[in-house]
């Protein structure tokens, strides 16, 4: 059995892999750590897991577990590996931006590869240390990487996705409180949000031109998913778009290509990412769908660590959404 470790272990990601995590057939979940919450039982805090566990939290940390998730505040992640000196056959998913970019992937002599299986799953097969991509970036990338693979993103790419509000956190704002929030809609970040660089680093890895970019991001007044469009100027037919997307997407586990139109409740609950395409005169509009704190967070970190291990890539995540 993998026994696992989770280092903040409060929050929405944290919550969703404790839910996988224990119906896993292949782990065991060794500690789950929270320094504000050490002592109290998990299932207190994620009252979903009333009945499924009496795991509680701790405030110490086992650096022998065979993997360590890293569910903390960006800049949290590099302070808890200065802290701890983990084993050497310990690996660590990070679910925070700290180790996304290439400047920073390289921490203290730890090469973290960028977790995304559709982009590099080699590379993640023979990785120690993920780092797992954000929920934006996940979806967007989803819609473009099959483009940029195939040297079409010469235009600008016009981008418009509206996430749930767990992508804000557990912590309250005036922006993800519940009276703001419902029967309402709004936009942040426009054209800054600090998900484009992993984007960007990942679109020019395959096309080896920096990708134009306009990317608008908004809060949608439902709780969990992504739905993302992005359009941009397309030379070719509709048969010829659906088969680059067919072929690139022929081997991924979890990204499908519908030749209908798509809708979040596909997906929300799974590790899924459905994706549409629409041809319109010169321009194509391709549309993405996550659930952010699955196949955006928690559900790709454990695709991540299955593959890591050897594991089926599917294993613990065979998740169906709640269509109805």
């Amino acid at each position: 059995m993998i026994k696992a470790g989770i280092i903040g272990g409060t929050g929405y990601t944290a919550g969703e892999l404790i839910r996988i995590l224990s119906f896993h057939p292949q782990v065991e979940i060794d500690f789950i750590m929270s320094t504000t919450k050490a002592g109290e039982a998990v299932s207190d805090v994620h009252q979903d897991m009333l009945g499924l566990t009496d795991l509680h939290f701790t405030d110490t940390v086992n650096t022998g577990a065979d993997v360590i998730f890293l569910c903390l505040g960006h800049g949290n992640s590099k302070k808890i590996l200065q802290e701890h000196s983990f084993s050497s056959h310990t690996r660590i998913i990070d679910l925070s931006n700290d180790f996304r970019l290439k400047e920073d992937s390289n921490f203290n002599g730890m090469p973290f590869v960028y977790g995304l299986p559709e982009l590099q799953k080699k590379e993640i097969k023979n990785a120690a240390f993920i780092a797992n991509p954000g929920c934006f970036a996940t979806a967007i990338q989803l819609a473009l990487l099959p483009l940029a693979g195939a040297n079409m993103l010469h235009h600008k790419v016009h981008i418009n996705a509206i996430t749930g509000s767990t992508g804000a956190g557990g912590k309250l704002s005036s922006t993800a409180h519940y009276s703001w929030r419902n029967n309402n809609i709004s936009w942040y970040k426009p054209f800054t949000h600090q998900h484009l660089g992993e984007i960007g680093q990942s679109l020019q890895s395959l096309q080896k031109k920096e990708a134009s970019l306009f990317f608008l991001p908004q809060r949608g007044n439902f709780t969990r998913g992504i739905f993302a469009t992005a359009y941009t100027e397309f030379e070719g037919s509709p048969e010829k778009a659906f088969k680059l997307y067919d072929e690139f997407y022929k081997d991924a586990a979890f990204t499908h290509v519908s030749k209908k139109e798509i809708q979040l409740k596909q997906v929300v609950n799974t590790n899924k990412a459905h994706i549409h395409l629409h041809k319109h005169d010169n321009t194509l509009l391709v549309t993405s769908v996550i659930d952010n704190l699955l196949k955006g967070a928690s559900g790709q970190a454990v695709q991540n660590m299955n593959l890591m291990f050897g594991l089926d890539e599917k294993e613990g995540l065979q998740l169906k959404g709640s269509f109805f």
